[in-house]
């Protein structure tokens, strides 16, 4: 048992850089999830994967002009997430292209010019910190932009929780209430990229999506409502969270993909045995009603 116990916990306990990559990783996954939920919701997953990538080219302009330097690259990834989101915004409500099209152009224009810029003046070094993050060389400076983000995240979607669901419901019902629904829609995009823009300093651009997105897409075979599987996505992402740096530090790989292949994996067991709507539940209902016909063809 102590050696279980030391095995578990023991790199935590002696090594800082390991308890601040677990404090950054848990702060995250503790606003990225239910932020997640409410993607899932609103059938746009893939929305934080486009947005993720639309802050690229402004960390890329940060770092171009400040090097590795936190604010300026943090000010670039909020300045070019916004933008895009109005972008698209707008050209879905002006064209005929969906929002989600429209977004998806926007990501792979951002994507590429983001690594054009990282590449003209970055080595291959520069970059990798950008895409996959340094979740285990977290500083001061990058462990308090987290939780300070993670924390204005859940204090502010707690006040617009309730339009929120509405919205996810019944939009046309807050568009009618004096504007409502648009507001609460803005609110929550700049929460999605402040929360982006902190979290790839931890998990990078390509791998903080990960922990938004699988958490909460696990959440939704065990929880039925919205405030449950905000709970739950945020469990599900710490532990995540935990288990990836555990695996990371004990086997030698890269952190930020152990973190979300360690999400991956919750949300496979998930699919096949939670309880609304996994696999086993969906056939054992189709043997439940096989057997109910069968009952009644034989009694008729």
């Amino acid at each position: 048992m102590t050696w279980l116990l030391g095995w578990l916990f023991g790199p935590f306990l002696e090594f800082d850089f390991m308890r601040r990559a677990l404090a950054g990783s848990l702060a995250l996954a503790f606003a990225a999830g239910p932020l997640g939920v409410f993607l899932v919701l609103r059938r746009m997953s893939l929305m934080g994967d486009a947005m993720a990538h639309a802050i690229l080219p402004g960390v890329a302009v940060g770092f171009l002009t400040a090097g590795l330097s936190l604010s300026a690259m943090t000010a670039g990834g909020m300045i070019t997430g916004l933008v895009v989101a109005v972008l698209a915004g707008f050209v879905a409500r002006l064209t005929p292209l969906r929002e989600d099209a429209s977004f998806a152009a926007f990501y792979l224009i951002s994507l590429g010019l983001g690594v054009l810029l990282v590449s003209l003046r970055g080595s291959n070094m520069d970059l990798i910190h950008v895409l996959f993050g340094t979740v285990l060389g977290l500083d001061d400076g990058a462990l308090l932009l987290v939780t300070v983000s993670a924390s204005i995240t859940l204090v502010v979607m707690a006040l617009i929780f309730r339009p929120l669901v509405v919205e996810c419901l019944d939009p046309g019902f807050l568009r009618a209430e004096r504007g409502a629904g648009s507001f609460s829609h803005m609110v929550f995009l700049v929460l999605l990229v402040m929360t982006l823009v902190a979290g790839f300093q931890v998990l990078g651009t390509l791998m903080v999506v990960g922990i938004m997105m699988l958490p909460a897409t696990a959440a939704r075979f065990w929880a039925r409502s919205a405030a449950h599987q905000m709970v739950l996505a945020g469990i599900v992402g710490s532990v995540s969270s935990y288990f990836g740096l555990l695996i990371s530090y004990r086997f030698d790989v890269p952190a930020s993909p152990a973190i979300i292949l360690s999400a991956g994996v919750v949300y496979v067991l998930s699919v096949v045995l939670g309880p609304h709507g996994g696999l086993l539940q969906v056939a054992r209902q189709a043997q439940a009603r096989r057997k109910h016909l069968l009952k009644i063809s034989e009694s008729g």
